[in-house]
């Protein structure tokens, strides 16, 4: 029996726990999931202690499918969703339901920023545009709206903080995080007197800022005991999913991109210039000297999750029949183009290269002869065209990009990895264990543990390519046709789902729904 490292991802429906030995092998993957909150339309929340208990399950779950586990964990790592907002009071206890990355509501604060600070200020300072996808907009959101909420607040703390406190008693924030606050220079990670005084805060406010392979604590006696891990285990900063993600796949350098397709898609692309570019998000990477220029898709795997839940088949008990690989399968049998069906995936609005709360789903060139496996393969098709033209921007910035390496749910469906090879132009390579950024945590545990000196050279040994999705350039040369109509037709719209928008705003709370956990990702352990 030799060492171990754990891995522990917070993602948006479901966190998964990893247990890796120290050359690399996968020894257990566990994930428990839990319920998305839609408050409103663009209001997006979620429990904090529901992350916390999932996240004991998955690693009690996962201890106990390897022998002596406790006692040979070395270091964990945790890594998260992102950016969050979730104000703590005096006790550091949550003063309510976290708003995530995928609330929308503060679109009117990121204007008012773009207005009175300038859009092209925030930019320069921040190497990112106003949105409410950052932090700093939803922090002026709570002052225009909840003041007495953001008085009390003494704390803001992202997820993986959040479960590290947990963990440790220590708050800590990340500095891959603490650059998607959008509240500090990007070159200097000096915080903004201007961006913070906009927004009602105070750098004190925000827990000390550290580099994700640091040593920040413990596991205490109660975390212990919660979690079955061997108490005095040292727990690393820990880092963004994104981060932790491209280091699952072995990606730092320029030239080689990874694709993280779950509920959402990050598409990162390496570089050490400081890239960026208004249209995408620019982030460090977790590994010193290297940064990334990356797109951010709101709902690539979750419009395909819409399509079953809503569309899907049932069986005779009244329960949805289809599976992730059932609906894939069934687009597999259809040929390129979806029998002239376009789907435009922004099912809840869109960040990169959009940056459009307004935009809107659909489904273009419906007819009376359209087949139910045609409309999931144009759900795969408009979300691969939609990652090409994140790809494109990038380009254009300066980013390289010969060949992609996937990970996350969406990488497991063949008949997916094989069209965005031919809509990309580029190869897409599977690494031999894809299961998301919990692989790439426990990398990162053994980096800040001492065991990885060499983070390079740990990447070219440990991470392994399966399989190689080659683009067919018969494929690649119609899909070029069909991309610039997909472009062409969100342009046509998007006045329309501007106006679209004036006709759906949601009085308080007069459509709140839960997302509950759904067997298109079950529970799983292997």
């Amino acid at each position: 029996m030799g060492d171990l490292l754990l891995g522990i991802d917070v993602g948006t429906t479901a966190v998964k726990a990893a247990i890796v030995d120290t050359r690399g092998n996968l020894l257990a993957a566990c994930q428990a999931e839990y319920p998305i909150f839609h408050v409103r339309s663009t209001w997006v929340e979620q429990n904090p202690e529901d992350w916390w208990q999932a996240t004991c399950q998955v690693v009690r779950q996962s201890l106990s499918g390897v022998s002596h586990a406790p006692e040979r964990i070395l270091s964990l790592a945790v890594s998260s969703q992102g950016p969050t907002l979730l104000p703590l009071d005096r006790s550091g206890k949550p003063l309510g339901r976290a708003m995530i990355w995928m609330d929308r509501r503060a679109a009117a604060e990121a204007q008012w920023l773009s207005d009175i600070i300038g859009a092209d200020e925030i930019y320069q300072v921040t190497g990112n545009r106003p949105d409410p996808y950052f932090i700093a907009s939803r922090l002026l959101w709570m002052k225009n709206h909840e003041p007495e909420q953001l008085a009390r607040a003494c704390l803001f703390v992202q997820v993986n903080g959040y479960i590290n406190h947990r963990l440790t008693g220590c708050w800590t924030l990340d500095h891959v995080q603490a650059a998607l606050l959008q509240l500090r220079d990007y070159s200097t990670g000096e915080w903004s007197p201007t961006l913070c005084n906009a927004c009602g805060v105070n750098p004190s406010q925000f827990p000390d800022v550290f580099p994700g392979d640091q040593v920040q604590g413990e596991v205490t006696s109660r975390a212990a005991e919660e979690t079955g891990l061997r108490r005095g285990t040292p727990v690393m900063v820990g880092t963004v999913d994104s981060c932790a993600a491209a280091l699952e796949a072995g990606v730092i350098e320029p030239g080689v991109a990874v694709e993280m397709s779950g509920t959402s898609t990050v598409f990162m692309l390496p570089n050490n210039r400081g890239l960026t570019e208004p249209r995408l998000i620019a982030q460090p990477h977790v590994v010193s000297g290297t940064q990334f220029l990356f797109g951010a898709m709101v709902s690539s795997g979750a419009s395909l999750r819409w399509f079953r839940d809503q569309l899907g088949n049932t069986d005779i008990s009244g329960l949805n029949a289809d599976s992730f690989d059932s609906l894939t399968e069934q687009a597999g049998q259809v040929s390129v183009g979806s029998d002239g069906v376009i789907f435009l995936p922004y099912m809840m609005g869109e960040r990169s290269p959009l940056w459009n709360t307004n935009a809107r789903g659909a489904f273009i060139g419906l007819s009376l002869t359209t087949r139910r496996k045609a409309m999931v393969r144009a759900i795969l098709e408009g979300v691969s065209f939609a990652l090409r033209h994140n790809m494109d921007v990038a380009i254009s910035a300066g980013a390289e990009i010969r060949e992609v390496r996937c990970v996350g749910g969406c990488s497991r469906s063949d008949v997916w990895n094989q069209i965005k090879a031919d809509v990309l132009g580029r190869p897409f390579l599977l690494p031999r264990h894809p299961i998301g950024a919990a692989f790439g945590d426990a990398i990162l545990a053994g980096v800040g543990a001492g065991v990885f000196v060499d983070i390079r050279k740990c990447l070219r040994e440990m991470v392994q390519i399966e399989r190689r999705f080659e683009p067919n350039q018969s494929n690649h040369e119609r899909y070029m046709s069909i991309y610039s109509l997909f472009l062409k037709l969100y342009q046509d719209l998007k006045e329309d789902f501007d106006l679209l928008a004036e006709f759906t705003q949601i009085s308080a709370g007069s459509q709140a729904s839960v997302t509950e956990p759904s067997s298109l990702s079950p529970r799983r352990c292997q």
